[in-house]
C-alpha cells in the first residue's frame, strides 16, 4: 500500500470513529446540532444562516447543519463569513445538506449532479465541514413533491426501466465523486431520503455496493414510510449522523409522533455515537419550535 493510500486509509478510520462508532475512553455525551432547514422550509423567503448560528449559540447547541440551498451565495468572502461566525460562537458545522439526484437514464444528466457533488465536497472542505448529506434521487414520474408525500414516496419507474437500473446508476454515481471526497477528507452520508432509497433495504444495498469507507449513512428519522422503530434498527447500526425531525405545529407534509427516548435507546444499543442534528419540520414559528425541540432532544440523549 502506497503512503497515500495508508493516510487516506487512516484519516478515514479517524471519521468513521467520530461519525457513529463509539470511541474507547471517551465520553458518550451525543452532541447535537440544528440544522437550517429548521428555520426555512423552502416556502418563504430564505432565511439566514447567519442568523441560524447566531439563535443556535444563544440556546446552547454543539453544532450547525447548513443546508446548502440556504446559503446567500458560495463566494470564499461568504464562506469565511460563515466559518468565523461559527468559531467565533463555538459552534461546530457538522454537515453540509445537498442535493442531487443520479435516477436518470441521461448519461449526461448523471454528470451533472456528480459534478455538482464534487463541487460541494470542496465547499464542504473550504468550510472545515467534515460530511455532506447525500441524496439518491427519484423517478420524478410524481412530479410534485406534495404529491409524492402522499403516497410516502412509492413511485413507479420510468416506463422501460426498473429499480436495477436506478440503483445501478446511483452506485456507479457516488462511485465517481469517492475519490474526490477521499482527497478532501469529506464523508458522503447517504440519506434515507424520499425517492430511491425511501425503503432502508435499498439504502442499504447501495451502501454495501459502492463500498467505500468515505460513505457514510445519515439516519433521518422522519423519513419511513412504515414503521419508523423498526427502520431505525436496520439502519442504526450502519449511521455516521442522525437527523431528528419534529413537527410542532403539524407537519408541513405529514406529522410524525416520535418517541425520542426509544430511538435515544436504539442508537445506544447500536454503539452510535455521532452527531443528533434537528430538522424541526413542523409549521409552528421556529423561534418556539426549535427550543421546544432541544428540550426533547436533550432529555432524550443526555
Amino acid at each position: 500500500m502506497t503512503r497515500r493510500k495508508l493516510l487516506q486509509s487512516a484519516i478515514a478510520a479517524s471519521a468513521v470513529a467520530a461519525f457513529g462508532q463509539a470511541v474507547p475512553g471517551r465520553s458518550s455525551r451525543i452532541r447535537l446540532a440544528v440544522s437550517t432547514y429548521s428555520y426555512w422550509h423552502f416556502r418563504t423567503e430564505k432565511y439566514p444562516v447567519e442568523k441560524v448560528m447566531e439563535d443556535a449559540a444563544r440556546l446552547g447547541f454543539d453544532g450547525v447543519e447548513i443546508l446548502h440551498r440556504q446559503m446567500r451565495d458560495e463566494t470564499p468572502a461568504y464562506l469565511n463569513e460563515l466559518k468565523q461566525l461559527a468559531f467565533r460562537h463555538s459552534l461546530a458545522l457538522p454537515m453540509l445538506s445537498i442535493h442531487q439526484d443520479f435516477v436518470s437514464p441521461s448519461a449526461e444528466e448523471r454528470q451533472k449532479h456528480i459534478d455538482h457533488t464534487k463541487r460541494c465536497i470542496g465547499l464542504a472542505a473550504r468550510l472545515g465541514i467534515p460530511a455532506i448529506r447525500l441524496n439518491s434521487g427519484r423517478w420524478k414520474t410524481i412530479k410534485s413533491f406534495d404529491d409524492l408525500m402522499k403516497v410516502k414516496g412509492d413511485e413507479p419507474p420510468l416506463a422501460g426501466y426498473s429499480g436495477t437500473n436506478a440503483i445501478q446508476w446511483c452506485v456507479e454515481s457516488i462511485q465517481q465523486c469517492m475519490p474526490a471526497a477521499a482527497e478532501a477528507g469529506v464523508m458522503l452520508a447517504l440519506e434515507n431520503h424520499w425517492g430511491l432509497t425511501t425503503q432502508p433495504e435499498i439504502l442499504l444495498k447501495i451502501h454495501k455496493a459502492v463500498g467505500s469507507p468515505w460513505l457514510g449513512i445519515n439516519l433521518d428519522t422522519g423519513n419511513f414510510p412504515g414503521d419508523p422503530y423498526s427502520g431505525i434498527e436496520l439502519l442504526a447500526p450502519h449511521a455516521s449522523i442522525v437527523q431528528a425531525k419534529t413537527y410542532y405545529g403539524g407537519g408541513e407534509w405529514y406529522t410524525l409522533d416520535l418517541d425520542y427516548k426509544r430511538i435515544a435507546a436504539i442508537l445506544k444499543k447500536a454503539g452510535f455515537r455521532g452527531w443528533v442534528s434537528l430538522e424541526m419540520e413542523g409549521k409552528e414559528s421556529p423561534a418556539t419550535a426549535v427550543p421546544k425541540s432541544l428540550a426533547v432532544l436533550r432529555e432524550a440523549f443526555g
